[in-house]
């Protein structure tokens, strides 16, 4: 037998000081495992557009890197379940036993945190040294949630204003001559589900003419389950794809569903953007969670994900969150969403949207909820992120409506209600890239810093607050660039070199 001599590997999880460890985890326990590993040469975000066959050729991780982690893998008695070189991952199953003798996590078993037992990791892994070098992440040991949905259904006794999402497109000057035909638009779901029949039911009655498809994706064997709860994740699944829906009504509309975990997460995702059989063009993502939640090792194997769809020309948007400046840290730390806080997304904030008069940042205040924005302390400043004066990656970079008060007009599990948060802006600004998609003939890609050289393609949201930062002129960690005029976006994007 070989004998492997182990490197210690990855950031470990910052302590939860309420986890309380209750037990050891069976070493009989399933576990699967996703090892995300480095590609063969660097992928750098740029305005040309990779084929996916050019992608793999180029970027592909070496067959001999993949053969030496299934060979270690095997030696331990884990199962090879799916390998990719052009995803970058080798897919493992087997026994909790199996999986800390490959890979010897410093410490885990059953914490219980913030009420709930979870199976929980903390400190380093180790991988062998001659792998060491290819790795960026092993992801499936902890089980905790790192990712919410970023919805708020508005309480029946709350006044305010409603509209349906073809009416905010109106709002924003959409383009009206186009539908998103020939698009596909990505939404990522990690729980709940629909009803095909209901979502018909609900194109019906704001009498939107749809003529995309509408398809349910399983990831990692998880399936379309609605809960019959319009409180819980169904809430957040229907939101994004009547939004989506209503705004490119000729869009092809594909759920991928998975587990709020990272491997989920990032299983998902993955499945999104190297799926050649639907080939989405844009993917939307309203769900999230601090950076300070997550393992920095997860965090990089998301964001070389993005990475890639940048270069095969997806675009992803992603939402900014909905408690403010804090993102709901566990300490009230002032920290940002992830993955909205990766330089590779389209981070997208929050606002309140009145029938008359301004447009101001969305804060509830009393009630709770508000636009998340401030500064990464995971990724630097972008070169195109102009009005940024940290050091850091500023979030937001676009916004639009999200307050339950200016809510959408929706319909969860069969009943209607008026729902807001940032992962509404998601959904509408999807739309709207893959209006453009059709409008110019082509996948737009990485749009971010053509976005901050046109400015005044934006209404700039010059008033209020997320709780940590204030909205100022031009760009801020509140709402970003502000919210959209479509067809001045559209025409910014024309007479750029995206389309040159």
């Amino acid at each position: 037998m070989v004998t492997h001599h182990l490197q210690k590997f990855a950031r470990s999880y910052r302590p939860e000081p309420t986890a309380k460890r209750i037990g050891d985890i069976s070493g009989k326990e399933p576990i699967q495992l996703t090892i995300v590993l480095k590609p063969h040469a660097p992928v750098e975000t740029s305005p040309r557009i990779m084929s996916r066959a050019d992608y793999g050729k180029r970027h592909g991780t070496r067959q001999d890197v993949i053969d030496g982690v299934v060979e270690y893998a095997k030696s331990h008695g884990l199962q090879v379940d799916e390998t990719s070189p052009t995803a970058h991952t080798v897919k493992l199953s087997g026994t909790y036993a199996q999986a800390q003798s490959a890979f010897e996590p410093e410490s885990i078993g059953i914490y219980q945190i913030n009420g709930h037992d979870v199976i929980a990791r903390f400190g380093h892994l180790a991988v062998p040294t001659q792998m060491a070098e290819h790795v960026v992440a092993v992801m499936g040991f902890d089980q905790r949630v790192v990712a919410r949905p970023h919805f708020r259904i508005r309480p029946r006794a709350t006044t305010g204003v409603s509209y349906d999402p073809a009416a905010i497109a109106a709002r924003y000057e959409f383009p009206t001559d186009l539908t998103a035909a020939n698009q596909t638009i990505a939404l990522i779901e990690l729980g709940g589900g629909y009803d095909p029949a209901q979502m018909s039911a609900y194109f019906a009655s704001k009498n939107v003419r749809r003529l995309g498809t509408l398809e349910a994706v399983p990831v990692d064997g998880t399936q379309n389950a609605p809960q019959s709860d319009p409180n819980g994740p169904d809430g957040e699944v229907q939101l994004d794809i009547q939004v989506a829906g209503s705004v490119a009504p000729s869009a092809n509309i594909a759920v991928y569903f998975s587990t709020p975990q990272s491997r989920g997460f990032l299983d998902a995702v993955s499945a999104a953007v190297h799926d050649t059989t639907r080939s989405p063009s844009v993917i939307s993502i309203s769900w999230g969670g601090p950076e300070t939640g997550w393992d920095g090792q997860d965090i990089d194997a998301m964001d070389q994900t993005f990475q890639t769809a940048a270069s095969l020309g997806i675009t992803i948007c992603a939402a900014s969150g909905d408690s403010g400046a804090t993102d709901g840290d566990a300490q009230g730390a002032l920290t940002v969403d992830f993955p909205a806080s990766s330089p590779h997304v389209l981070g997208c904030g929050g606002t309140r949207l009145p029938r008359r008069g301004a447009e101001v940042a969305w804060n509830d205040g009393a009630q709770g909820g508000a636009t998340g924005g401030g500064y990464s302390t995971h990724f630097n400043r972008p070169d195109w992120q102009s009005g940024n004066s940290q050091t850091g990656r500023g979030v937001p970079d676009v916004a639009g409506v999200a307050d339950p008060v200016t809510g959408y007009n929706v319909a969860v599990d069969g009943q209607d209600t008026v729902v807001g948060g940032t992962s509404a802006v998601a959904p509408l600004w999807a739309g709207l890239i893959a209006l453009c998609n059709q409008s110019v003939g082509k996948n737009l890609g990485f749009l971010n810093a053509t976005l901050y050289a046109n400015p005044k393609t934006f209404t700039d949201i010059v008033k209020g607050n997320n709780n940590g930062y204030s909205c100022t002129v031009g760009w801020d960690p509140v709402t970003g660039l502000g919210s959209p005029n479509g067809s001045a976006i559209l025409a910014a994007i024309k007479s750029s070199q995206l389309v040159a």
